[in-house]
């Protein structure tokens, strides 16, 4: 072989496949490194974690036993040696409540007054007196020396716990003395009952922490595994002695990193070997360096900097060519998605959470799609391109909402939103400026059937927003006139003297076309875009001149959410009533019982400035939110309307709810209104069942303003008080 074979040869292959070998060795003995230290590290943390949460579990079962030993009732009834009372609050509640596995009471002279050991506990008595009789024997010399090391604003009195063999098993030994939580019980030091709680650390207990803090494999073991496929942690009590060690198999990002990504190292280093055997070595650098550079570049120009998503460019780019190459019987579909909650986010964490949160947003998505193109949009939008989509759609975008609802945990705080997703399909070749429109129009339907869900796209949608558009567009001329929005009123009646007792005044919209639009209808619309307050004040105007021209009418008016959560929304309440010289007590606000029972921004202020004034508060449509008897003895109310759905079947399965909730109200002071009473019959089991007042078509339907005059006039204007 002459010389220039030679070289030909080791630039071809040998210079190749040395410069591949040690590119590759490179990154591969790095990897190892970092893979086996990064294990190391995980391990470490583990048996840091295992050894924490046993520490944290005797802190645990003490604060547990306070809670009922710091007790004047413990302290008399432990005197009293009452074994009913010490089995119901110092035993069998011990065990249900906070999971101990067994409570013994001891007396001064540490003889066992009482005794629970649970039923699956094959420990005798003779193993627990064993266990405890050194901690409960050190715990009388601190009382009788007036020890008070350890008490803090948060532990309440001394104890002595340790980690024991209880027969052959396992536990958290802790003894606490029994003392006054007042201190009008006085008790001589050394006089004080003790209170022993055992936890045992095997079986249950290890299970649960296993799988609660993902603890592959994790169980008690008497002797250390030799093993390297298991780590541990030695269990020792305070005299060090050895009581054995949890066992776990550990958990190693390393080597599933490492696992992962040889594959790829391999097929890079053939990569390199194959290119530089064709180029030669140097021109091979050189081309490298260039054909790096330029896909950097490249990479950077398409994608979005926060995520690493495609941003809104090469989203586009990408989806006309898919769309213009795809074939006819291949499906494509285009999701559009929108963060909900999202500003309210960024309001109260700040943007640097916001765009924490983004990213996190951004991974998930990632893991629910990995095939799919996906793309940021904008601050919390997104777009996703779905291929062979065929009979997947609606499963791909119920698994987006429930994925993104799921918690997202940033600096310790659990930050929980959700998503409305718009989706549009195709078949074949699609014009991509109609899909994306047609899942915009999607996105839009979803947010609008109360965000948190999806919706696909179907031919109907865009009427029906040309509908909902032109709505949105007619409510706003309608209440920039004021010509078009009426209020009637629907009279309310004495349950027990059957007269007229006040009324409800209810926003109704005559439309020029479409006649009477339907409440349910545009009341929500005027609320999405910001028009309810509009609305509010006609029926508010409209209801105090008909009280100015009935006097001795009483009125009520409905405030939604947006309404009782405003700040100026009590001052224009009381200005009108100002304005036509009304009592406010003359006047009642309906709310929804989330709104009564607290929590939605300034509607408790509200409500309190308002009842304060003489306005009257009641609960529309009781028994249709989330409240319970228990939440509602906190109401700060004076009327409860007892829903439709109720009175519709008053005389079955309902007249048990019905009844409880008239009493309920009788027993707080409040008046009670049935809704949507229809018959006789329901009138009749109504009256009988208690209710002050009754509503519905039975009665009368809303009239028009000088139909309720008459109404009234009729009446003898002498409106019976419920």
């Amino acid at each position: 072989m002459n010389r220039q074979a030679r070289w030909q040869w080791v630039l071809k292959w040998i210079l190749p496949a040395a410069t591949s070998l040690i590119i590759g060795c490179v990154p591969l003995g790095t990897l190892h490194w970092a893979a086996a230290n990064t294990d190391i590290v995980a391990q470490a943390r583990q048996r840091d974690l295992a050894r924490l949460i046993v520490s944290k579990m005797q802190v645990s079962v003490a604060h547990d036993q306070e809670s009922a030993t710091v007790w004047d009732d413990a302290v008399r009834n432990t005197s009293a040696r009452d074994l009913g009372w010490l089995k119901s609050n110092l035993g069998d509640w011990m065990h249900t409540y906070f999971g101990h596995d067994a409570a013994i009471v001891l007396s001064a002279d540490l003889a066992p007054i009482y005794e629970f050991i649970a039923p699956s506990n094959s420990s005798s008595s003779d193993d627990m007196r064993v266990a405890y009789m050194p901690l409960a024997d050190a715990l009388q010399k601190r009382l009788v020396a007036s020890d008070t090391e350890g008490v803090t604003d948060r532990v309440l009195s001394i104890g002595e716990s340790d980690l024991a063999y209880v027969g052959r098993r396992p536990a958290i030994v802790s003894v606490k003395p029994i003392v006054s939580d007042t201190g009008d019980i006085e008790q001589q030091p050394g006089e004080q009952s003790l209170h022993v709680a055992v936890r045992f650390l095997d079986e249950s207990f290890v299970s649960e922490i296993g799988k609660e803090y993902q603890f592959a494999e994790m169980q008690f073991a008497e002797d250390a595994p030799t093993d390297a496929e298991h780590s541990f942690v030695p269990l020792t009590a305070r005299s060090g002695a050895a009581i054995g060690c949890f066992t776990w198999r550990p958990f190693r990002p390393g080597a599933s990193v490492m696992k992962a990504t040889l594959p790829a190292v391999g097929l890079a280093v053939f990569a390199i070997f194959l290119a530089a055997s064709v180029c030669g070595h140097a021109i091979w650098r050189r081309s490298a360096r260039l054909a790096s550079s330029r896909e950097e570049l490249q990479h950077l120009a398409s994608r979005d900097p926060l995520t690493g998503l495609s941003n809104r460019a090469h989203f586009n780019k990408g989806l006309t060519a898919r769309l213009g190459a795809a074939s006819q019987n291949q499906s494509h579909c285009v999701l559009f998605i929108d963060l909900d909650r999202f500003k309210a986010v960024n309001d109260t964490f700040g943007h640097a959470t916001g765009d924490k949160l983004i990213s996190l947003v951004a991974q998930r998505m990632n893991e629910i799609m990995p095939a799919a193109l996906i793309g940021r949009i904008g601050g919390d939008e997104f777009t996703v391109l779905l291929e062979e989509a065929d009979g997947q759609v609606a499963a791909a975008c119920a698994k987006i909402v429930q994925r993104l609802r799921e918690p997202f945990e940033i600096n310790g705080a659990h930050i929980v939103i959700g998503a409305s997703v718009g989706a549009a399909v195709a078949a074949g070749p699609a014009d991509p400026s109609e899909l994306t429109r047609q899942a915009d129009i999607a996105l839009y339907h979803a947010k609008a059937a109360g965000r948190n869900t999806f919706a696909i796209f179907g031919g109907h949608m865009d009427e029906l927003l040309r509908s909902r558009r032109k709505l949105e567009h007619d409510l706003r001329l309608a209440l920039e006139t004021r010509s078009q929005i009426e209020v009637f009123y629907q009279p309310v009646y004495s349950a027990e003297h059957k007269g007229l007792s006040s009324m409800e005044a209810l926003a109704r919209w005559k439309h020029p076309e479409e006649g009477f639009v339907a409440p349910d209808v545009f009341i929500p619309i005027a609320e999405e875009i910001g028009l309810i307050q509009e609305v509010g004040a006609i029926v508010l105007e409209d209801a105090c001149s008909v009280m100015a021209d009935l006097p001795s009418i009483s009125m009520a008016i409905n405030a939604s959410t947006l309404e009782l959560c405003s700040d100026g929304y009590p001052l224009r309440v009381l200005s009108r009533l100002a304005k036509w010289n009304i009592d406010p007590k003359r006047l009642e606000i309906e709310i929804t019982e989330s709104l009564a029972l607290g929590g939605e921004g300034h509607s408790d202020r509200n409500i309190a400035m308002l009842r304060n004034a003489g306005v009257r508060i009641a609960i529309d449509d009781f028994g249709t939110g989330y409240s319970s008897f228990s939440r509602v003895q906190n109401l700060v109310v004076d009327r409860i309307k007892i829903d439709k759905s109720f009175i519709d079947a008053v005389q079955g399965e309902s007249k048990p709810l019905i009844e409880a909730m008239i009493k309920m109200a009788r027993a707080k002071g409040l008046k009670t209104t049935a809704e949507g009473v229809e018959t006789d019959e329901q009138s009749d089991a109504l009256v009988a069942l208690g209710c002050d007042s009754l509503q519905g078509f039975l009665i009368s339907r809303p009239l028009a303003r000088a139909a309720i005059i008459d109404l009234y006039n009729g009446a003898g204007k002498q409106p019976c008080t419920a």
